[in-house]
């Protein structure tokens, strides 16, 4: 097995958790048993071998995830399409960076109760802590972001605003939204300093620079969290906060809105 496969059957049952796993690993009394994975959209089948530890447990060698969760940010809601966008790249796996496959997932609110700031070298983060207000259902994680759709009670607070297409964006001023403190949505102030792609399946279309003094004060700049963070400028939504130069947290990339859009159509 290699990294990244993906476990789908094993003695011919359907594998969703690493507990459906264990349990035909339990049940096989160390005898081989059959697994189907998925490697680079091909499927493959092979027999593995089960080998018990020391405390009595059948293993086959092999760390396997089957979930993952973090703090984000919502960019926009399409009240006519009833989806959301979010991060403005997709959900990795932590250890090898490549994009996780969805079977499901919740978007769930969160209350932020503090930040580790950043600083050269390691990123910081919103800290907090997850509620029970849903908010809505994951449908696809893509490089370009990630999208649902929302459930039928939970509402979207805020006045729409118009998109900004690619074109449109310049060098300048700006501000994005995010919450900070277990604040309100506030707007700080921004510089977009360079546009860098316009690829349309890329997530780095520009770079910002934060100049509001209280962000830089409270998180040393861009922190973990504020990815899909919408920036603004000149009154309409023109992409959203993905990544910060570990360097230089003060500064990263953005994502035009133009691109989420396209990628939730596609």
């Amino acid at each position: 097995m290699r990294v990244n496969d993906i476990i789908t059957e094993a003695e011919g049952e359907t594998i969703k958790t690493n507990e459906d796993l264990q349990n035909i690993l339990t049940g096989c009394n160390g005898d081989s048993i059959e697994i189907t994975i998925i490697r680079d959209e091909n499927k493959i089948n092979k027999t593995v071998k089960p080998i018990k530890n020391m405390v009595g447990v059948y293993l086959i060698g092999a760390w396997v995830r089957d979930s993952c969760a973090g703090i984000g940010t919502i960019t926009y809601y399409d009240s006519d399409k009833n989806y959301f966008s979010a991060l403005g790249h997709g959900i990795c796996d932590c250890d090898t960076s490549k994009l996780m496959p969805l079977e499901s997932g919740e978007v769930v609110k969160a209350n932020i109760s503090g930040v580790t700031r950043s600083k050269s070298g390691k990123a910081g983060s919103l800290n907090g802590y997850f509620t029970d207000t849903k908010i809505g259902d994951l449908t696809k994680n893509t490089p370009i972001g990630i999208y649902g759709t929302a459930t039928d009670n939970y509402t979207f607070e805020g006045e729409k605003i118009q998109l900004a297409e690619a074109g449109e964006i310049k060098t300048g001023k700006a501000e994005i939204y995010t919450t900070i403190n277990n604040e309100s949505i506030q707007s700080y102030a921004i510089e977009i300093t360079r546009i860098c792609s316009k690829n349309p399946k890329s997530n780095e279309s520009f770079v910002i620079k934060v100049t509001d003094e209280k962000i830089l004060d409270e998180c040393g700049g861009i922190v973990q969290g504020m990815s899909g963070s919408p920036i603004v400028q000149n009154g309409k939504l023109v992409g959203a906060v993905t990544h910060v130069f570990l360097n230089e947290p003060q500064k990263g990339y953005g994502i035009f809105v133009e691109n989420m859009v396209k990628s939730y159509e596609d």
